[in-house]
């Protein structure tokens, strides 16, 4: 690959991206343009561009732009149409961020007339996939610079040894190793390495950041209500809010009563297996909120059909082909999947818990005439279900015959 000549980084201001933007200036030589997205991980984010032009930025190269309502609206929502769960488990929070960040450096380096894009990911992490499949699939002809997959700053002390070299501020608590590492977004914290390495141990209190622990939760449950309109969730006990707003709102009451706690083990893309503690307030209390207006809205057939496309579809996303044909291909039929699923769904907050406990559609198709253990007044004939199931039984009972006969 020939040496870049202009580079739109992904830079958050903090140490590591910092390293980067001078290794970058150093290795090539080249012209360096900052992306700074604000997610929703509750950061201030102009430290990023003040500490940007102290290390050689000018202001007309330095981006930072508040993306939280279409992640929200364009890259979460569409996620959770699908009840989109890694593994089982897993709320995809870091995956679902990965395709949007790639999006702008893409449309950066297009506007300002870069050649090369570059992100802070490990050779280790299924980001660096992540960030490189979706920027492929936008520009196949943009150059992509990994510097942890290039540099021989293989140490935290190479790492601020070279921070020193090249006037780059390094604050007193990164002198020591960090306890662990930690992504952030509007969805959902990361925590990651260090302290958490060893799967046998549980996980220290004071990783989790967004949620209380559900034994110090409130002592009263709270209800809360999440409306919804063709599988989008819209509106908060009858107050209508944005997307961002709406996840927002859900984070806070979901991290008040210890709600979205996740110790994983997973499967990593690049292979090996490692161990994270996840926190979802807001998204998981969504999931089962989405899953509760689903369950009268949505017909057996459609709703048994996108729970086996669900794994698959979970999994391009975490292995970072949100861009790809076939998640495009999934997304429409879990979209057309969506039309009716408009109503309200009602969730019980409790010490960790979010549990549906009413849920109504003018969409529903649940029918109270026919399911009644009371007189249904001809609304359904039992008789019916005699020849329903004769017929159901038929190659059962074939199959019997056979075996038995052989025996």
């Amino acid at each position: 690959m020939s040496a870049p000549k202009k580079v739109v980084l992904a830079y958050s201001g903090g140490l590591d991206t910092s390293i980067i933007l001078k290794w970058l200036q150093a290795e090539y030589g080249c012209e360096v343009v900052t992306f700074t997205a604000d997610l929703g991980q509750g950061e201030e984010l102009e430290p990023a561009r003040a500490k940007a032009v102290t290390l050689g930025i000018k202001e007309e190269n330095i981006f930072i732009e508040d993306v939280r309502e279409e992640f929200v609206r364009d890259f979460v929502f569409p996620m959770f149409r699908a009840n989109a769960v890694y593994e089982g488990l897993y709320l995809l929070g870091t995956s679902i961020a990965r395709p949007l960040i790639s999006k702008r450096l893409v449309e950066i380096a297009e506007a300002t007339g870069a050649d090369a894009v570059a992100h802070g990911a490990t050779g280790k992490g299924n980001d660096q996939v992540r960030f490189e499949l979706a920027a492929y699939a936008l520009n196949p002809d943009i150059k992509v610079i990994a510097p942890w997959r290039e540099w021989d700053l293989t140490s935290r002390t190479k790492l601020l040894e070279f921070a020193e070299q090249h006037q780059i501020p390094v604050a007193k608590d990164k002198r020591g190793e960090a306890p662990f590492s930690v992504d952030a977004n509007l969805l959902h914290t990361s925590s990651e390495g260090k302290v958490l390495e060893d799967p046998a141990e549980m996980a220290p209190d004071y990783v989790y950041q967004r949620t209380v622990n559900p034994e110090d939760a409130p002592d009263t449950p709270e209800y809360v209500e999440i409306g919804f309109e063709r599988g989008d969730a819209v509106s908060i006990n009858g107050e209508a809010l944005s997307p961002a707003e709406l996840l927002t709102k859900l984070n806070e009451l979901g991290g008040k009563h210890g709600c979205g706690r996740l110790d994983l083990v997973e499967g990593r893309f690049v292979g090996m297996k490692s161990r994270g503690i996840y926190e979802t307030p807001g998204g998981t209390l969504l999931l089962e909120a989405h899953r509760g207006i689903e369950s009268i809205t949505l017909d057996r057939g459609a709703a048994h059909l996108k729970d086996e496309l669900m794994p698959r579809y979970a999994e391009l996303i975490y292995n970072g082909f949100w861009y790809s044909p076939e998640r495009e291909m999934l997304q429409a039929a879990i979209d057309k999947s969506q039309e009716h699923v408009t109503g309200t769904v009602r969730l019980k907050l409790y010490k960790g818990s979010a549990q549906t406990v009413g849920r109504w559609s003018d969409h529903s198709l649940y029918s109270e005439a026919h399911v009644t253990f009371e007189d249904d007044a001809g609304a359904y004939d039992q008789k019916d279900a005699a020849g329903f199931i004769q017929l159901n039984a038929l190659r059962l009972k074939l199959l019997a015959a056979r075996n038995r006969k052989l025996k």
